[in-house]
């Protein structure tokens, strides 16, 4: 029945148990390929929202949600429903460390291809002669014309110059010259990787703490108990609160973030 109804088989069906679905499927299954897109799909949105965070940060936003999506993809292939976490809790630590990593591996300094930058050079050129012959500032057919390449070749060319040089934070952007272009940037928002934090958190200590170590961890830093307080409450010695806490955190940490750890 799967088989042949197909993708049109799960339309209805919540991005959740679509993950479940999947994972019930064995690895050969014909019905498994049009079930993982599906699923990839209707978690779009979450890799989307967490893209736009770090769209003020000078990347293209296109070149950050492909990233995310790229860390979806990943969340949705390693997901274990059976773990008993929720995918919202795991996918976003996956999905924010991919690009997190993406800022990492990119350098800041503007790089303009060898091929635009002869582009750049030869139409600069061609605008010089042209100008003379023409008696006027040459037009981008004429240039095409001139360099025997197609008009889009040469808006190409005057894009890739604009992007040769960077324009300062220190540029005026007002008539009176009291604010700067740096006035109209955005500050980043750190309390986004808060709330994102506390999302994978409940997750997180479901999936790597027993019962009694998230006790501990919920008086430590909820209730705000002493050691010795939690020590007489649990049942245990005070050494082996701190020595439950500090194990806690490390596997927690490793957990949401394996680069950490």
């Amino acid at each position: 029945m799967l088989e042949s109804t197909g993708h049109r088989a799960f339309e209805s069906t919540s991005p959740g148990e679509l993950l479940t679905a999947l994972a019930a499927l064995p690895a050969g299954h014909p019905a498994r390929p049009a079930l993982r897109d599906r699923a990839i799909e209707a978690w779009l949105p979450l890799a989307r929202r967490l893209a736009a965070r770090y769209c003020r940060r000078g990347e293209h936003v296109d070149d950050l949600v492909q990233t995310a999506i790229v860390g979806l993809i990943n969340a949705v292939d390693r997901f274990d429903p059976g773990r008993g976490v929720d995918f919202a809790g795991y996918a976003i630590p996956t999905v924010v460390g991919e690009i997190k990593r993406y800022f990492r591996d990119r350098t800041w300094a503007i790089r303009v291809p060898r091929r635009l930058q002869e582009l750049r050079l030869a139409i600069t050129a061609a605008n010089g002669e042209l100008t003379q012959t023409l008696g006027r500032s040459p037009t981008v057919t004429d240039v095409a014309a001139h360099l025997g390449v197609s008009e889009e070749t040469v808006l190409e060319g005057i894009e890739g110059a604009l992007l040769y040089t960077a324009t300062s934070l220190s540029a005026p952007v007002s008539h009176d010259g009291r604010h700067e272009l740096g006035d109209t940037l955005g500050d980043e928002d750190h309390e986004y990787d808060l709330v994102e934090a506390r999302v994978a958190l409940g997750p997180a200590m479901a999936a790597v703490l027993d019962e009694r170590e998230r006790t501990i961890l919920t008086l430590r830093f909820y209730g705000n108990l002493s050691q010795a307080e939690i020590a007489g409450r649990v049942g245990i010695s005070q050494m082996h609160v701190s020595r439950l806490v500090a194990r806690s955190l490390r596997r927690l940490r490793h957990e949401m973030d394996p680069e950490l750890s």
